[in-house]
């Protein structure tokens, strides 16, 4: 009977696990045999004896040897440290070829739309009535009125809210074949492009321009990022390349929720810019300058701590230890 056959690599393994803190050399590779062996043995007995007992304690026996073999449970504080210092900035950064390049076709396309709106007025009339785009584009207008339409707390809340679904769903839908987030994209440069074409063909570009750079920058940025990464995620569908789709999958699935996990914290701040800097009373050169910082500081995160992050070996996956194990196929 096979429970008889292995029992006692099992009762082994269970003494090696109680003693793990004072084994010798040679005990200390008897653990590791003895670990690859019961995973196997729990392989076959889920897929030919499901007997619920056997099951539950080879589980219970596999984990505490995992964590025998893997060391004492790292602390939180220091976890979340190494997110924000090396896994989040290396998943960024490795993703770069991906979203910069996103960005400036996001540039150039927002800004030949933009012009050719503002030097046509045809192409306006069929924006919306004469006197429902003077009513956007006055002083006091629709368009500038916007940042201050809500107490600047809740206001700010909105727009981290809506931002942090429009990245999540760039970057989780980016698996259907990289097609959402190039949708995403192109239809959020639209919505740019005819606010800065109506403004400018107003006169009052520059004034736009002025209210949208003190969030803007970091905001439009964290939306490339999340595209970038989403439409590589999709890529990995199209091209795994070495890997088999499924490894190629998870491991860019596990990156995408760590830049997702970030894009939180840098929206947030995109968030409190939007709601504090831009409507603000400062003057102009103030709030574009506290953008311009915003933004110079996120790309120096990424080029930087992100660049040196990668050289180090992080790929912005888990660590190993933290994956799930894969038990060796029965023959």
């Amino acid at each position: 009977m096979f429970i008889d056959r292995h029992r006692a690599s099992w009762e082994r393994l269970e003494q090696l696990v109680k003693r793990s803190g004072r084994l010798s050399g040679p005990e200390a590779d008897e653990l590791i045999e003895l670990y690859q062996r019961v995973t196997t043995h729990l392989s076959v007995v889920r897929s030919q004896t499901p007997d619920p007992a056997t099951v539950e304690r080879l589980s219970s026996l596999v984990a505490q040897a995992r964590s025998a073999l893997t060391g004492t449970h790292t602390p939180a504080w220091r976890v979340v440290t190494r997110f924000f210092t090396h896994r989040l900035p290396a998943a960024i950064y490795l993703g770069w070829r991906w979203w910069v390049p996103a960005g400036v076709v996001f540039y150039l396309v927002t800004g030949i739309m933009a012009a050719w709106i503002a030097s046509n007025p045809d192409v306006q009339a069929t924006i919306a009535a004469p006197e429902e785009l003077r009513e956007m584009t006055r002083v006091g207008g629709g368009y500038e009125a916007y940042y201050s339409s809500d107490p600047a707390g809740s206001f700010a809340a909105k727009v981290w809210t809506n931002n942090a679904w429009v990245s999540a769903a760039c970057l989780l839908l980016g698996v259907l074949f990289a097609i959402p987030p190039v949708y995403l994209l192109f239809t959020n440069a639209v919505n740019l492009a005819v606010g800065v074409g109506l403004m400018f063909g107003a006169g009052r570009g520059g004034l736009f321009l002025g209210l949208l750079a003190p969030h803007g920058l970091l905001e439009l940025t964290a939306v490339f990022v999340a595209a970038g990464i989403g439409m590589r995620l999709g890529w990995q569908v199209i091209d795994p390349g070495k890997r088999t789709r499924g490894a190629a999958l998870a491991a860019e699935g596990r990156s995408v929720v760590a830049v997702a996990l970030g894009l939180v914290v840098v929206l947030l701040v995109s968030g409190v810019l939007e709601g504090f800097v831009t409507p603000s009373g400062w003057p102009t050169w103030v709030r574009v300058g506290i953008g311009v910082v915003a933004e110079v500081l996120f790309l120096l995160y990424v080029f930087v701590i992100g660049r040196r992050a990668a050289q180090q070996g992080e790929t912005g996956d888990v660590d190993a230890s933290e994956r799930e194990d894969v038990a060796p196929v029965a023959v």
